[in-house]
């Protein structure tokens, strides 16, 4: 892997502001920095699944019961299905027996589902409770762990069920990402390619290095980890707009998500196929170029993405799906697409037969 250095990006929220640190070895900082995040609270849950446990909660544990701290280790099965109501109240139920109080807290130590679930446990808990992001995928480090977006899913519709619920602090350890398969190791570029698109195209060069084995993965991590808290501070509850722009490629990758069946995709393979759609009809809608448009499918698919829809997933599925998610208003989307590479925006202007045309689009293969 590309060589590493340790960084901090701020996120000012007024007096939900808290720090994300991105480097390797930070995980056994955990016990410290909780300690210090929380003083007289002793008592933490900490929340893994199947996967991480095994590599990484034995360090969790001992950073925590160093620091003086009482963990209770909590594990889910991994996968997108433990990201239910019904794994929720498993935890929450599990966090109550264990005795822990409106004076503990909460350590989310795994990647965006267990991120998510966690996020969202705290927050309902006993009315609220803190937590801590400890981020193990690439794809959590980059976007999930950062932004407060809590949340599980309904069975046809994604992160329907959620609270806004901001983390203290974010620990994203570089280090545990050597751990990861080949697969989820791609992922977390269709949502690192996003933030290239929405925010800073000059940052497509630096993912061309990575691909190759050069660069900085730290500070790859640090910038998108940047652009991702700009824009939350600028519009931290979704209420004028520019955070809706981080939905690029989700309006109809959740879709594609759901319409496969949680665990049939990845998160980040099918935002890739709804990154496809939307750079197409940003060609089509409002002139991004289309040269812009095969840079990033091409990077996609150095990453391993897929850029072509599963023949067995049928179009009219997808877009009955889409017609639940949260971006749909009053039977309008709210869909974001691109001027230029870095240059996005909300469009009102895409219906139904221009979303219809893009999934029959992505049955095609490209040259």
């Amino acid at each position: 892997m590309p060589a590493e250095s340790a960084a901090t990006v701020h996120v000012n929220l007024g007096s939900r502001s808290y720090d994300v640190e991105v480097g390797p070895g930070l995980l056994d900082r955990l016990g410290a920095v909780a300690f210090a995040k929380f003083p007289g609270r002793a008592r933490v849950a900490v929340l893994t699944d199947s996967n991480v446990g095994p590599l990484y909660a034995e360090r969790a544990l001992a950073s925590l019961q160093a620091a003086g701290l009482q963990p209770h280790l909590i594990t889910v099965p991994a996968g997108e299905a433990s990201k239910s109501l019904l794994v929720a109240e498993t935890v929450c139920g599990e966090m109550a027996r264990a005795g822990l109080d409106r004076k503990s807290f909460v350590v989310a130590l795994g990647g965006g589902v267990i991120g998510d679930l966690a996020g969202f446990c705290a927050a309902i808990y006993q009315r609220g409770i803190p937590y801590l992001q400890v981020p193990t995928t690439v794809l959590s480090q980059v976007d999930s762990s950062v932004g407060g977006k809590t949340g599980v899913n309904l069975p046809d519709a994604k992160n329907m069920v959620g609270c806004f619920h901001q983390p203290a602090h974010v620990l994203a350890d570089t280090a545990t990402l050597a751990s990861l398969k080949k697969r989820e190791w791609n992922e977390g570029f269709a949502e690192i390619l996003k933030h290239a698109c929405i925010r800073d195209a000059a940052m497509l060069e630096v993912i061309e290095a990575v691909a190759d084995g050069r660069g900085d993965l730290a500070e790859l991590i640090r910038r998108n980890v940047a652009i991702k808290a700009r824009i939350v501070e600028a519009d931290e509850h979704e209420t004028n707009g520019l955070r809706a722009l981080l939905n690029f490629g989700h309006t109809l990758g959740h879709a594609i998500e759901a319409a496969a069946g949680y665990g049939g995709l990845l998160h980040g393979e099918a935002i890739s196929l709804g990154l496809r759609a939307a750079l197409s009809l940003s060609c089509q809608l409002c002139g991004l170029p289309v040269a812009a448009a095969a840079r990033v499918l091409g990077l996609l698919r150095r990453f391993d993405l897929p850029v072509v829809l599963d023949r067995a997933l049928a179009p009219e599925e997808v877009l009955r799906i889409a017609r639940m998610d949260k971006k749909f208003e009053a039977g309008q989307i709210r869909f974001v697409l691109l001027r230029e590479l870095g240059d996005a925006f909300v469009s009102r202007e895409v219906g139904e037969a221009d979303l219809a045309a893009a999934l029959a689009e992505l049955k095609t293969e490209l040259p």
